[in-house]
């Protein structure tokens, strides 16, 4: 499955029903809307992109709603868990060093770090806090639309900065996204894969970032928010033991009288004593058989006078 986690919400639906329907076209199974948000973070929270949509998709398009978040310091983030409740992925975008090694070590309500490659930051990409992050489960984005229909400058900037996270993460846990506005902006996977290659990006790792990195964010955001606190994912409990083992016998004991003789059956039919009935009628036996001997062994009168 391919994924585009990046496709910013737009108030023009045609624009944003074209991308769509091309990125369907492209073999995109899985793509995101994204809202950004930049400075304070509102105090009620509620999704800017409706549900469901104001125009028909595809039908083999599965499209998933987001919120980056832009974060430049970290001590602003406590209302962060109600974003991650109210969409299905939540990313965000650090503009500064503090915030940008916060995200990396410390931040946990985020899945996903999108930097604007088309800035020139003031601070490297050193390898440790990025590789932190992704032994963390949080993955690096990379938008690329930026390059081809941004000026010189922008394109100069997305390449080295590309280049400089490729070579601190070694291309581990990175994940593509166009961040196309219009058609222009959206290339096919192996278009994104040469790109990419020569940014610097082996093509083993270029597909990772297109399939299995993705996958991966979406997956953890949906056991954070319906997962039991946000670690473990019950799917199907199935049956109760009690009830196979019930089950079980039932089916066992209709088999044995399935294959037992009438005989054994008419037996079986037949009432059954208790362990008082049949002492009392022991007993009444052995009184009767007392009473019968005791009787032939008195002598009758006639013999007594003869």
């Amino acid at each position: 499955m391919l994924y585009d986690l990046c496709i910013p919400w737009s108030n023009d639906t045609q624009s944003l029903q074209r991308v769509l329907s091309f990125l369907s076209e492209l073999n995109y199974s899985v793509v995101a809307l994204d809202h950004s948000i930049t400075g304070a973070i509102p105090s009620k929270i509620v999704s800017s992109i409706p549900s469901p949509l104001p125009f028909p998709t595809p039908p083999n398009l599965k499209v998933l709603t987001r919120c980056t978040v832009t974060l430049s310091d970290p001590s602003h983030n406590h209302r962060l868990p109600s974003l991650a409740q109210a969409y299905d992925i939540l990313a965000v975008r650090p503009t500064t060093e503090k915030a940008f090694l916060a995200a990396c070590l410390t931040l946990t309500d985020a899945s996903l770090i999108s930097l604007d490659l088309t800035q020139r930051f003031p601070f490297h990409f050193r390898p440790k806090p990025l590789m932190t992050a992704v032994k963390r489960g949080v993955r690096i984005e990379l938008c690329y639309s930026q390059a081809l229909q941004g000026g010189s400058v922008d394109r100069r900037n997305v390449i080295m900065n590309v280049q400089s996270i490729v070579r601190a993460t070694s291309g581990r846990g990175l994940v593509v996204s166009s961040e196309a506005r219009s058609v222009l902006g959206v290339r096919a996977p192996a278009d994104v894969g040469n790109l990419l290659a020569v940014w610097g990006l082996s093509g083993e790792r270029a597909v990772e970032a297109q399939t299995i990195n993705p996958r991966a964010v979406v997956v953890n955001e949906t056991i954070k928010r319906t997962g039991f606190r946000g670690v473990v994912d019950v799917v199907d409990g199935g049956r109760k033991a009690v009830e196979t083992e019930k089950s079980s016998s039932k089916e066992a004991g209709k088999g044995q009288t399935n294959g037992k003789r009438k005989n054994e059956q008419a037996e079986e039919a037949a009432p059954t004593i208790s362990k008082r009935q049949a002492k009392k009628l022991k007993m009444e036996a052995l009184k009767a058989s007392k009473e019968a001997n005791s009787g032939s062994a008195t002598p009758s009168k006639d013999s007594v006078t003869s």
